[in-house]
């Protein structure tokens, strides 16, 4: 990276903090902190779902596969906008009419407190691990394209770049200060941010792709056989179909996002979020997994995980490799920020507020979820740093807890629905499913048990079909027992009242909320400032002087657009 890339980075990063300082002004209570007051227009939740579902494993373990197998990865990636599309139809409207704050107040209505504690710190503890494995992977990815002078005291003497350590604490840390001072409305807006910064590095990097490999019907002659098959040896239709049905319980029950359903301001507008969301995964992945693609033409032999690095390196100009490293880290912040905002609403509502302090005022509320996000991001930056000394225990974590996932989310999604189930089906689907989890995935894959003297049978079995192992445990198992749990019980559950109860007091009330334009103004602003961006880098660039223009052109016009739907929006408010 160059002093000009290293100047983009750093914008950007204050551009973000900015704005997460900016938007702490809109949070006066515990609804504006964490549903967003209800105000957040469609598109912005659909934007941030579509962005919650990025983190730097996307340009490294997706980029890998698109380098090594082609066209598949895209249809992978197709399936999330199937399943959200789905989601969007017969689930998204449901979180919205209930007229909760967060997801866990539906759990507690729903199945009880008991539910509420489970689910809370059995998500969390994976969660967490999880992301900050997904932070540290960026931190990874971050330092092998970031040299520092010696002297400077971010340098790690080792390799010349930024140590790990600093961009860890410095990247984590900038998520964490801007979810605590602004909230959901902040992590809602620089989802946003994100999403233009990603686009516009991508769709900068595709046309010069293609022009260092000599033009589109050049990679298309010099793609290797089978590289645009929509389905392979290993991803299989099965795998596709079983893929989708996996993310339809994800993208449907997982708390980070029913709460972007939850902060819009009524049932259409959670529909049309995911719809959104949905649209942009049938359309985009193949825009971002072209470059990797086409650099498989350009080198055959590089590192596959180092495919989409190396294709930006490539082809980028000055300036634009600091804009890609922003989209990089925009991947996983977008992540991070979205479950450090769910994890402190829960703690703040149903731990603090409920247990602790049930007279707590708004600002009060306000109070102990910034520190709440506070501590959260701290474990969160301090489990990161300790992932190379924890010899590979974080994935035991995530391995037994992601055995849990699809049982844990089966359940609300049927609770949003079947009046008949109540506690004892997430009791026995969890029991059940884990146990069989444990048995499947961790005694037969490795030969590890005796099963009526047929262990080595059934073991080679397991071993060789993965992908319907892990659809029998977080699919079928959960959907038969809770199938069968719904017909069992003849009468109506305690927490199906509760819910009823809740939604005819929404309705009573009839309080409706008005999606608020201040999102828009701030994309408008960032556009024109983007736009900005690309006409002061044309100085320091010899060549790609015109494509620099074009976009810098392109991007005035879009924002002048924005502005002027504002306008016209305000004068049809007025009137």
């Amino acid at each position: 990276m160059l002093s000009i890339d290293y100047f983009v980075l750093a914008i950007y990063l204050a551009g973000i903090f900015g704005v997460g300082l900016f938007l702490s002004s809109k949070n006066k209570s515990s609804a504006d902190m964490f549903a967003a007051g209800g105000e957040s227009p469609w598109w912005t939740s659909g934007l941030s779902s579509f962005m919650t579902m990025f983190s730097a494993g996307t340009f490294v373990v997706w980029g890998g596969i698109a380098y090594e197998h082609g066209f598949v990865a895209v249809m992978i990636n197709f399936c999330y906008g199937v399943a959200a599309i789905l989601v969007g139809y017969f689930v998204a409207g449901h979180w919205k009419r209930m007229g909760v704050k967060t997801p866990a107040e539906f759990i507690e209505l729903r199945f009880g407190p008991g539910a509420v504690q489970f689910y809370t710190w059995a998500m969390m503890v994976f969660r967490i691990v999880g992301v900050a494995v997904s932070l540290y992977s960026l931190s990874i990815v971050l330092v092998a394209m970031m040299p520092l002078e010696a002297g400077n005291p971010l340098r790690d003497p080792a390799t010349g770049n930024l140590s790990l350590m600093w961009a860890i604490v410095i990247f984590g840390g900038i998520v964490v200060i801007y979810t605590m001072a602004g909230g959901l409305w902040a992590v809602l807006m620089t989802d946003v941010l994100q999403f233009i910064v990603l686009n516009l590095a991508v769709l900068f990097i595709v046309p010069l792709a293609f022009g260092s490999v000599g033009g589109v019907g050049a990679f298309l002659e010099k793609a290797p056989d089978g590289f645009f098959a929509l389905t392979s040896d290993k991803y299989t239709v099965f795998f596709l179909f079983g893929w989708v049905i996996i993310h339809f319980f994800m993208i449907g029950a997982e708390w980070a996002f029913a709460q972007r359903f939850i902060c819009v301001s009524s049932e259409k507008d959670a529909k049309k979020s995911c719809f959104l969301f949905g649209g942009l995964y049938l359309l985009s992945p193949l825009l971002w997994l072209l470059p990797p693609m086409i650099y498989r033409t350009i080198d055959p032999n590089a590192d596959p995980q180092e495919a989409y690095i190396l294709a930006c390196r490539a082809v980028l100009p000055a300036g634009m490799v600091g804009l890609m490293v922003a989209a990089m880290f925009s991947a996983t912040a977008s992540m991070v920020s979205s479950q450090l905002n769910v994890f402190a609403g829960v703690l703040t509502d149903e731990m603090y507020r409920r247990i602790f302090k049930p007279e707590a005022t708004d600002r009060q509320l306000v109070r102990v979820g910034r520190i709440f996000t506070i501590l959260l991001g701290a474990v969160l930056i301090g489990v990161s740093l300790m992932i190379p000394y924890l010899g590979g225990a974080e994935k035991v974590v995530v391995a037994i807890t992601s055995l849990m996932v699809g049982p844990l989310l089966a359940p609300t999604i049927w609770g949003l629905f079947s009046r008949r189930i109540g506690i004892r089906a997430i009791w026995t689907t969890v029991a059940v499913s884990f146990v069989l989890g444990l048995l499947l995935k961790m005694g037969l894959s490795s030969g590890g048990f005796l099963v009526f003297g047929q262990t080595s049978r059934l073991a080679e079995w397991v071993q060789t079909n993965g992908t319907m192992v892990d659809l029998l445990i977080g699919v079928a198992i959960p959907v038969v027992i809770l199938t069968a749990m719904h017909f069992w019980r003849g009468e109506t559950s305690a927490g199906w009242i509760r819910i009823e109860q809740q939604v005819s007091e929404v309705i009573a009330a009839g309080k409706t909320t008005v999606a608020s334009t201040l999102p828009a103004v701030i994309v408008g602003g960032c556009i024109f400032l983007c736009g900005i961006l690309m006409f002061g880098l044309i100085p320091f660039n010899r060549e790609g002087r015109l494509i620099l223009a074009i976009f810098g052109a392109v991007l005035f016009l879009i924002s002048g657009g924005i502005f002027l739907l504002i306008q016209i929006q305000k004068k049809r408010n007025a009137g």
